[in-house]
């Protein structure tokens, strides 16, 4: 009996173009382009499949959902930890979850896109020039500036080093912190309020938690200074949308770049995209060749070895 195989929110149409998925034995592999949202009919589109591949956390996998899939036997997801995905849920059914290697340096890479074209003003200027018009704006350098950094791990060290090379002061805050890793990136350790205070730029470097959401809030916007930047790569709602909202229109701070939202896709009405002082991108963090390439080819080896009877890569909940 063939293997049905669903390659969930492959969004530009690329996944069988980064991976043969034809070494899968006796399998048949369907993508969906689009992204469905409604728990009930994601389970109605996946009740006869033997195996789901996610990306990421673009759609939610919830108790719910798995519950209303009988043939479903294994769960692909991109990445080794997805927080939109139930893995107790999955095993408690006796569903093997499987997850995938990736890169570290692509985030980072955006991050800095983002921080210049906030800081250079890009868009306004782009579109200033499609409509024939010359210097519209004052930009503002990077060296001397302070950067703020929310997070110091492997893709928050990566941005530091990026910030010390363009001439910048780094500060850095998160819960866990210490001083000997703040000290490996030349970057002062400070208080939480210091950092919203002080910095010209504020870059987001944290895994969503309980712990870590809302941590960016009304109280943490009222202490930035009126020029700087914010700018968030990691998950929408480590920053209270509403209070940040409110800041961008009270023009209380200069400005933000996000690449991630509370809900995504962001709706098509949503006041971020009315807003003069945004830069936004489609959560563009990890879309790239470099990252699609492991996240695809290592998905095919986790199916090929599951229906080998050797599952790999196995997340346990």
């Amino acid at each position: 009996m063939s293997v049905k195989v669903a390659v969930l929110d492959d969004y530009q149409g690329v996944a069988k173009l980064h991976a043969d998925w034809s070494v899968l034995k006796d399998a048949s592999v369907t993508t969906f382009n689009d992204h469905l949202a409604d728990p009930a009919a994601l389970a109605e589109r996946l009740k006869d499949f033997d195996v789901v591949c996610m990306m990421r956390e673009r759609t939610p996998i919830s108790r719910a959902v798995i519950e209303r899939l009988p043939k479903l036997k294994l769960i692909v997801t991109t990445g080794m930890r997805n927080a939109s995905l139930d893995v107790k849920a999955a095993t408690d059914r006796g569903i093997v979850v499987s997850g995938t290697g990736g890169t570290t340096h692509v985030t980072p890479e955006l991050t800095w896109g983002l921080i210049i074209a906030l800081m250079r003003h890009l868009p306004d200027e782009h579109n200033a020039m499609k409509a024939g018009k010359w210097q519209t704006t004052v930009g503002r350098g990077l060296q001397g500036r302070t950067l703020g950094l929310l997070g110091l791990g492997k893709l928050g060290g990566r941005v530091a080093v990026v910030g010390k090379a363009f001439g910048m002061n780094l500060i850095a805050w998160s819960q866990n912190l210490t001083q000997e890793r703040a000290d490996k990136y030349d970057a002062r350790l400070v208080s939480k309020d210091e950092l919203f205070a002080q910095s010209d730029v504020i870059t987001i470097h944290l895994v969503l938690s309980d712990r870590t959401r809302h941590l960016v809030g009304a109280k943490e916007f009222g202490l930035m200074q009126k020029h700087a930047y914010i700018v968030n790569t990691s998950r929408g709602p480590i920053i209270d949308e509403q209070a940040m909202l409110a800041a961008l229109q009270a023009k209380q701070i200069a400005g933000a770049g996000l690449d991630v939202y509370d809900h995504e896709p962001l709706p098509k009405d949503h006041l971020l995209r009315k807003l003069d002082n945004v830069v936004l991108t489609p959560h563009l963090g990890y879309v790239t060749d470099d990252t699609f390439e492991p996240f695809y080819r290592e998905t095919v080896e986790d199916i090929a070895a599951w229906q080998s009877g050797a599952p790999i890569r196995v997340i346990a909940p």
